[in-house]
């Protein structure tokens, strides 16, 4: 039985600004990854890496699951490494004024064998800084113009 990490945090934005966030390559590059191959659509193969010169980690996903303003699952690899999956589901739902967006990164033990990078505490510490320092300030920024 799979232990996924879970991260929440409520988002003073619309949820329709939030899925745009999640969902538009463009807006993508402003707050988490350069995602130049990204294409709304089920079974559509993605493929990034870190941000810098350095390109340490190619991140391979695919969409699996797409319900407008309210979830978008993906496989999570790294193809180099490993030829085992996670999956990240983003959940938005509305809360208050805001929006609560929740991330469950299931299967995470599959990278066990991947070292201290790829541990749950990393992996749960990333997502947190995800979220929290890059999403929820890039929405509340813009909802606030």
């Amino acid at each position: 039985m799979s232990n996924p990490i879970i991260v929440e945090h409520k988002i003073n934005a619309p949820i329709h600004k939030v899925w745009k966030a999640l969902t538009d390559k463009i807006e993508m590059r402003s707050w988490y990854f350069d995602i130049y191959d990204f294409e709304l659509e089920h079974g559509k193969v993605f493929n990034f890496y870190e941000p810098g010169e350095e390109k340490k980690y190619h991140h391979q996903g695919e969409i699996l699951e797409i319900v407008p303003n309210e979830k978008l699952s993906h496989s999570w690899t790294y193809p180099e490494l490993s030829d085992k999956k996670t999956t990240v589901s983003w959940e938005i739902q509305p809360e208050g004024s805001g929006t609560l967006v929740k991330i469950i990164h299931d299967d995470i033990d599959n990278f066990n064998d991947l070292g201290e990078n790829f541990s749950r505490k990393a992996f749960t510490e990333g997502w947190n800084g995800i979220i929290n320092q890059s999403l929820k300030p890039y929405l509340e920024s813009k909802s606030a113009q």
